[in-house]
């Protein structure tokens, strides 16, 4: 099972987070305002296996799934994609990591960022953004894994372009999955923001097969909306989302959502929940969380969220590392 974390600093859980997954105010005591805190003094439950400490890893951008008997967590790490196994969260920080990704090929193989996984059939697709050097050229690329393991190993599958943005700045893929079909969500120009929310069809998980969609998503800022992330609770999707620049310490989660059986690729269909879902902690000494994840325990009955954030409140690219926390 997921051990409960220890008494490090966490960051703020907004209630509309902690509404859609159901939970009480029991479970998280002062939850009172838009940004309250999560439980501001985590506590063993009956599920607990022992305790882990954050941050569960030094670089930012995680992405997290639990799959026979192992969490598997990537982060950025520039130059590759690395992976980390292990049997539980309190020594996933020690465990030797698997590079399961370099390339060779000159117009990717720089800047290598915020992969995701995702097991399909009996194959596992990895998603990343890479460019050549150029932060503009930066594009999407899907891996397909050679095994049903997420460790790989993997080979190179296809670039994910929507032919309305074929050669646009795009980044931080996530995988809308709805009414048996795929959708790439990911973040790149569109009227809104350079950084913009897209959403775009899939034929199958390495093909894009339309248009992508600008969704004109609130941030509390003009400059960045990324690393979109869905969950399926209510008879709704959730799409969680990050705004402001990373290096900021108001780095923040906003979201939006639409019934499962509406059209994600009608804007009209998506609705804006108002305020951050998760922020800042100032009084913990918390910057700047987002970029993030979900994943379920072992036994799927806790949800929690896996993350960077900082240490500091000073404008930095540098000092994210990824928590996770139980919501």
């Amino acid at each position: 099972m997921l051990p409960s974390p220890s008494h490090r600093p966490r960051a703020r859980l907004g209630p509309l987070l902690a509404a859609l997954l159901g939970l009480v105010a029991g479970l998280l005591p002062g939850l009172t305002g838009p940004t309250a805190a999560a439980a501001a003094e985590p506590r063993a439950h009956t599920l607990a296996a022992g305790t882990f400490r954050n941050p569960l890893n030094s670089g930012p951008d995680p992405f997290m799934t639990h799959w026979k008997g192992a969490y598997y967590l990537t982060t950025t790490q520039g130059g590759s994609i690395r992976m980390w196994r292990s049997s539980s969260l309190g020594t996933l920080p020690t465990a030797d990591p698997v590079t399961v990704w370099t390339d060779t090929d000159p117009s990717r193989n720089r800047n290598i960022w915020a992969p995701e996984f995702y097991r399909f059939g009996d194959r596992w697709y990895l998603y990343y953004t890479a460019d050549d050097g150029v932060d503009d050229h930066h594009r999407l690329y899907v891996l397909e894994s050679e095994r049903d393991d997420p460790t790989g190993p993997y080979h190179f599958k296809a670039k994910l372009a929507p032919p309305n943005h074929a050669d646009d700045f795009a980044i931080d893929a996530g995988i809308l999955q709805l009414g048996g079909r795929l959708y790439l969500a990911y973040s790149g120009i569109n009227r809104y923001q350079h950084n913009g929310i897209n959403i775009a069809p899939m034929s199958n998980p390495y093909t894009v097969s339309g248009n992508a969609v600008a969704i004109d998503a609130a941030g509390g800022c003009p400059e960045v909306r990324e690393g979109p992330e869905f969950l399926y609770r209510g008879g709704r999707v959730w799409m969680t989302y990050s705004t402001c620049d990373t290096g900021k310490p108001d780095y923040q989660v906003r979201m939006m959502s639409m019934p499962l059986n509406a059209d994600p690729l009608v804007p009209g269909n998506w609705h804006q929940h108002q305020g951050a879902v998760f922020s800042r902690a100032d009084d913990r000494g918390v910057f700047g969380p987002g970029h993030h994840a979900f994943f379920t325990s072992p036994d799927g009955t806790e949800d929690w969220i896996v993350y960077h954030a900082k240490t500091t409140s000073v404008n930095t690219y540098t000092n994210r590392t990824a928590r996770a926390q139980r919501f």
